[in-house]
């Protein structure tokens, strides 16, 4: 039976990648798959496969069609988790689609893919 394995990034500098995403979300780097075009991360609490990451020469898209949304529960953990991304070499973008009162802040992490970081106290379901 078919079944979704787990989101996979396309970067540019593999190691890069994985010091900014093992700590932007509390993962761990994998032996599993290990390759030197790929790797796979893991809960740091032992929650199996959460993201692979996988060398590539494709260019980025200013515009993704598919993007990680990250959550937190209110605008003060927003405001403090874009700070905290930044630090770790997340970038601001300069983001022309922005709707009227975002429940969202776009970052692009340190090989330019863009993610979000959603507030869930402001978003339209209400979380």
């Amino acid at each position: 039976m078919l079944r979704l394995g787990l989101p996979v990034i396309g970067v540019s500098d593999l190691p890069r990648a994985v010091e900014f995403w093992t700590a932007a979300l509390n993962l761990v780097a994998d032996d599993e798959w290990a390759s030197d075009g790929w790797r796979t991360l893991v809960g740091a609490d032992g929650a199996g496969r959460v993201l692979g990451l996988m060398s590539s020469t494709s260019p980025l898209e200013p515009y993704p069609r598919i993007h990680l949304d990250l959550f937190v529960d209110t605008a003060a953990e927003q405001e403090a988790e874009v700070a905290r991304l930044k630090e770790l070499g997340a970038r601001d973008v300069d983001w022309d689609r922005y709707p009227p009162n975002p429940d969202f802040v776009v970052l692009a992490d340190p090989d330019g893919n863009r993610f979000c970081v959603v507030d869930l106290s402001s978003a339209p379901s209400g979380g």
